[in-house]
């Protein structure tokens, strides 16, 4: 009789049958051992009674671990997928873990000179990266993903795909960084070029695609617009490839110039997102516009941004002032 496979394994084979993102699949078997650890499970009989081992973990984490609302819920979802998808029995019964609290949060938002001056001292690639953020509106992951033939220049737009939610958007290009743009894309043609000399040049390609498209990994409009440096392997097919760079890139560059700066802000790259989308509403864009531009499912989530805006305690002056 075969071996049985260790659980994490086993979650690892489901998902990528599942086609689910190497990030996901990380995430998730992180949670499970976590999950396991955390009630010193020795065999899979241990995993029977969910329901209520479940609930014990989910209420550790929101009163001993005080993790965001956010993170909370990733954790369910990893343990919903384990029993569900996995172990073949669902979580049927009642889950009354305590709840972490989410706090309404006002986004930082940086000043046109902030932004300005970030960008001024930033160079290269996560400077073009952070100038897409702050001119498109993009996520760091959305823009990372991009591929060549996301960008249309001539129409001035972006498209993101399966971006939060597995959505597709259009959104603005800034034609101002074009220059900027087409000059790196060269440098990046060059390295693909070269890869596909040397028996490489073949990109990541949702599992759809690559059967529907089986010569499209190797084309150039495929390509990551901001792809590393270094090949890797897949570790999910063992093959060597030319990933995109780690959004760590960027946010460490980001971190640099805010500290350069001496600016009291606590600044990443979702920053320049919020930015983007506070200054369009300053400049009079209507709020429709900006929930479509950002990709956001409900208004209410894009109307935070209304807020930013109000000067003081909801538009009302200090009375100091007119001492």
């Amino acid at each position: 009789m075969p071996k049985e496979k260790k659980i994490l394994e086993q979650v690892r084979d489901v998902m990528r049958v599942r086609h689910y993102s190497i990030h996901t699949e990380k995430t998730y078997c992180d949670w499970i051992k976590r999950f396991i650890l955390f009630h010193n499970m020795k065999s899979r009989a241990d995993l029977h009674g969910g329901e209520k081992k479940v609930e014990r973990f989910l209420t550790w984490l929101a009163v001993e671990k005080h993790v965001a609302p956010s993170t909370q819920n990733q954790a369910m979802n990893a343990l919903v997928f384990l029993y569900k998808k996995v172990l073949q029995a669902p979580l049927e019964g009642r889950i009354d873990a305590v709840r972490s609290r989410k706090s309404p949060n006002i986004p930082v938002v940086l000043t046109r000179e902030e932004v300005r001056s970030i960008i001024g001292i930033m160079q290269g690639i996560p400077q073009l990266i952070v100038k897409l953020l702050y001119g498109s509106g993009l996520r760091i992951k959305e823009a990372v993903r991009l591929r060549v033939k996301d960008i249309d220049a001539q129409m001035k737009h972006v498209i993101v795909r399966s971006g939060k939610g597995a959505k597709d958007r259009v959104t603005t290009f800034p034609a101002t960084i074009l220059p900027l743009l087409e000059n790196h894309l060269r440098k990046v043609k060059s390295w693909h070029d070269q890869d596909l000399i040397n028996g490489y040049g073949e990109v990541y390609l949702p599992h759809a695609l690559s059967r529907k498209y089986p010569n499209a990994a190797k084309e150039w409009s495929w390509q990551y617009v901001f792809p590393s440096r270094q090949l890797s392997k897949d570790p999910r097919i063992n093959k060597t490839r030319r990933h995109h760079v780690d959004p760590s890139l960027v946010n460490k560059a980001i971190k640099r110039a805010v500290k350069q700066l001496g600016i009291n802000k606590k600044i990443s790259a979702h920053t320049f997102r919020h930015s983007f989308a506070t200054h369009l509403l300053e400049k009079g864009t209507d709020i429709r516009t900006i929930q479509a531009l950002l990709g956001h499912k409900d208004v209410s989530t894009t109307m935070i941004y209304t807020h930013v805006l109000q000067q003081g305690g909801h538009g009302v002056p200090s009375p100091l002032d007119d001492l």
